[in-house]
């Protein structure tokens, strides 16, 4: 073999393990990429945490989710699955402990927050969906849901913030439609602690 040829032999196979080496390193950095980051419906043991964004309350307080509130929609089915069959004030401790789960509203006026036989039909969840709004929704922003077990829907639309008797507030109206009846409530909302926002009377 002639010294030439040698030579040209050597190039070839110095350009395919070149060319080899590129292939595999490509293959490798995408291959980790993608161990990186979990695919949607894998666990994200503590990634999503790491990457998802926090949701800062009106009182500082940094949710877990923002239960679709930011998009103008209540996620009343996943606060439903939060909250259980809880009830009451036990919602209000839930949130004030170290690793808040979602705000709600409480107080006497709950009950009576949108008149009429409507309002009786408002429960945990759907006291949820008016608290997380309170929380993270834009003054003047309309947050809707539907409670799918008794086919009321609503609509909440927290105002701008302020202060009444030393408390931080926000005026809100509610309307809340059943079939062709149609109730409808303005009214102020005030933290009596963080994420728990009490009706005033």
């Amino acid at each position: 073999m002639t010294a030439p040829v040698a030579v040209e032999i050597q190039m070839q196979i110095g350009r395919k393990l070149i060319a080899l080496t590129v292939f595999f390193t490509f293959v490798v950095g995408f291959s980790v990429s993608l161990l990186a980051d979990p695919p949607d419906h894998a666990p994200a043991h503590g990634w999503r945490k790491k990457h998802d964004p926090d949701y800062t309350g009106y009182s500082g307080v940094q949710w877990q989710t923002d239960y679709e509130i930011t998009t103008g929609h209540c996620n009343r089915e996943a606060i439903a699955t939060v909250v259980g069959g809880v009830v009451g004030g036990v919602i209000a401790h839930r949130v004030s402990d170290e690793n808040p789960v979602v705000a709600t509203i409480i107080g006497a006026a709950v009950g009576a927050l949108i008149g009429n036989k409507i309002g009786e039909k408002l429960d945990e969840a759907d006291k949820g969906c008016v608290g997380h709004a309170l929380e993270l929704a834009k003054p003047g922003q309309v947050v809707t849901w539907t409670n799918a077990s008794n086919d009321v829907h609503y609509e909440m639309a927290p105002g701008a913030p302020r202060t009444q008797n030393g408390l931080a507030c926000r005026d809100f109206k509610l309307t809340a439609t059943s079939g062709s009846n149609k109730s409808s409530k303005s009214g102020v909302a005030c933290q009596s602690n963080a994420g728990v926002w009490q009706i005033q009377t």
